[in-house]
């Protein structure tokens, strides 16, 4: 999967294989295995080109993250824990980075959150 999502476009089969054939030797049947095999878990698409097939990820390397720790954390029997265990062993770079993320996904303060109807002015005589 790294190899595709550092692509980010179709990929064959030979190109994958001639890409990691730089680092290591590796069979093309194991690569044609292991995307037919990714292909069949639903993580790769592919579409037929010629005799081949281009092979394309299903979702983002981001979203995969996101995935595996929301499985992880589900899986507690005692999430609030968990999530200090897990702060607890990030780095501030990390850490930083979560807050960036938190102030993303939550409402400003003072937003209308829903949960109370908005001053109109009504009230105030306005």
């Amino acid at each position: 999967m790294t190899r595709v999502w550092q692509w980010n476009r179709p990929l064959t089969v030979r190109e994958v294989l001639e890409d990691m054939q730089q680092e290591r030797s590796i069979a093309y049947t194991t690569v044609m295995t292991v995307m037919d095999n990714l292909h069949q878990k639903g993580w790769l698409r592919r579409e037929h080109e010629g005799r081949a097939y281009r092979y394309e990820a299903v979702s983002t390397r981001a979203a995969y993250a996101a995935a595996l720790m929301h499985e992880a954390w589900a899986a507690s029997d005692n999430p609030a824990a968990a999530l200090v265990q897990f702060f607890s062993m990030m780095s501030p770079e990390q850490r930083e980075a979560l807050r960036d993320a938190s102030r993303i996904v939550q409402p400003e303060a003072g937003a209308d959150d829903g949960d109370e109807p908005a001053d109109t002015g009504e009230e105030r005589g306005r």
